[in-house]
């Protein structure tokens, strides 16, 4: 007899044993744990026992065929029947669900939620034992699947199972034309190039099964990989990964992240050089003293690489802030496309400021528009009043004066005196251009 943890002493239990009505399933009927190859489970509401087992509640749920022992491990089950025995993931926080062919351990004799709920108002004191799965046995060694087909056994020709038990010991993939596959769901297709991740020491990874992955680890000195060429032993990296680019069908063997053939990565680094090919070498002409290029940096940085990168807010400002400088490198344009101005805000040339068009070393001040306009208005507005006034001059005896000509002539050449003085006003303090 045990003890439910419940804080009622008095409500006990039978571990598992030949009188219990779940005890069938078990090797021997006293085990608490077994292996039960997976024949269905319940991922949304089109499965035939969604609400038999629970409804929404049940999504992760398994149809198990237990696997007793190694003389009937080709034990078939038929999806879908009331009698199949059930089982329901141990965790919920990480969400690993299974494929259909694939092994799970069966944790035995728990209490299921009804149970619970009795106890809780001690309205019943009956036990109904629940499972729970957990771990996939690791058949293969690959995060892509690890199921054992269901019809593989030994009566099966060794050559119809070579997918599945000479691959594991490094035979390449071969397809014939009778060969047994595996059924691993409705729209998981399995491929032969996924590769799992070579392990350095203490590293944590955590892969999915389709290239995608995520892996705390450290430079590791004179080991295979990309990024460990600088630092000392230790030093913490983290790389997401999201797809393997184009590998061999040798689905087998590790590989290492590669950021210029996966298909999108992030890179967090601390004393790492990551030799990234980056789309634009302009050489950064526009700087004094140029930034370090991008594959030969060494030190903390966060690199994103991808066929495409989207930066984008619903609510608030993007904000991009520097310690030194912001670089927009491009191989073809740099665009600016907006329905608002586009303001360019900085501090005076004087003041170590400028906004500097065409080149580094742009010299000529841009001038002020409106002001000039108006200048050159003024100008000219001086200038048709004289030509009005010379075009109806009449002759005059020689040696006087020419009234009003000489009048208008003095006014104007007053005006273009002031017009001089503001010339100089007129030039950008923070614009250069070549």
């Amino acid at each position: 007899m045990a003890n439910i943890i419940t804080g009622n002493k008095d409500v006990t239990y039978s571990t598992l044993g030949s009188n219990n009505q779940f005890a069938s399933p078990f090797i021997g009927g006293d085990q608490n744990v077994i292996a039960g190859r997976v024949i269905s489970i319940v991922l949304d509401d089109s499965h035939p026992r969604f609400k038999e087992l629970g409804g929404w509640t049940s999504i992760g749920t398994i149809e198990y065929s237990p696997i007793l022992n190694s003389s009937n491990i080709n034990v078939v089950n038929e999806p879908y029947k009331k009698t199949n025995p059930t089982s329901k993931p141990l965790g919920f926080s990480l969400s690993n669900f299974p494929l259909i062919g694939e092994t799970v351990y069966i944790i035995g004799n728990l209490p299921d939620n009804n149970t619970i709920r009795q106890l809780k108002f001690r309205s019943n004191r009956n036990y109904n034992p629940q499972t729970f799965y957990i771990n996939t046995l690791n058949f293969w060694g690959s995060p892509h699947h690890n199921a054992y087909p269901i019809g593989v056994n030994s009566q099966t020709p060794l050559s119809q199972n070579k997918n599945y038990l000479q691959t594991q010991v490094g035979s390449r993939v071969q397809t014939t034309p009778n060969q047994v596959q595996a059924f691993l769901g409705l729209t998981f297709d399995e491929k032969s190039n996924i590769h799992p991740l070579t392990n350095f020491e203490g590293d944590i990874i955590l892969e999915g099964r389709w290239g995608n992955s995520i892996r705390f680890g450290s430079t590791v000195i004179q080991r295979p990989n990309s990024w460990s060429s600088t630092g000392s032993n230790g030093a913490p990296i983290t790389i997401l990964r999201n797809g393997q680019g184009t590998q061999a069908n040798e689905g087998w063997i590790p590989i290492t992240e590669n950021i210029n053939n996966d298909d999108s990565s992030i890179y967090l680094t601390s004393t790492q050089n990551i030799p990234i090919n980056v789309s634009s070498t302009n050489n950064y002409y526009s700087y004094k003293t140029k930034p370090t290029a991008p594959n030969q940096y060494a030190g903390r940085q966060i690199i994103l690489n991808s066929g495409r990168l989207v930066f984008n807010t619903t609510e608030d400002h993007l904000l991009l802030s520097s310690k030194k400088s912001i670089n927009l490198n491009s191989v073809e344009s740099i665009n600016f496309d907006t329905t608002q101005p586009i303001i360019l805000s900085t501090y005076p040339v004087s003041d170590g400021g400028g906004v500097f068009l065409g080149s580094k070393i742009a010299s000529e001040s841009v001038l002020l528009g409106d002001s000039t306009i108006e200048l050159l208005k003024t100008l000219l507005k001086e200038l048709q009043t004289l030509t009005k006034i010379l075009s109806v001059q009449v002759g005059v005896v020689p040696g006087a004066s020419l009234a009003p000509t000489n009048t208008q002539a003095a006014l104007t050449n007053i005006t273009i005196t002031n017009l001089l003085n503001q010339l100089e006003g007129l030039k950008s303090k923070t614009t250069k251009v070549i």
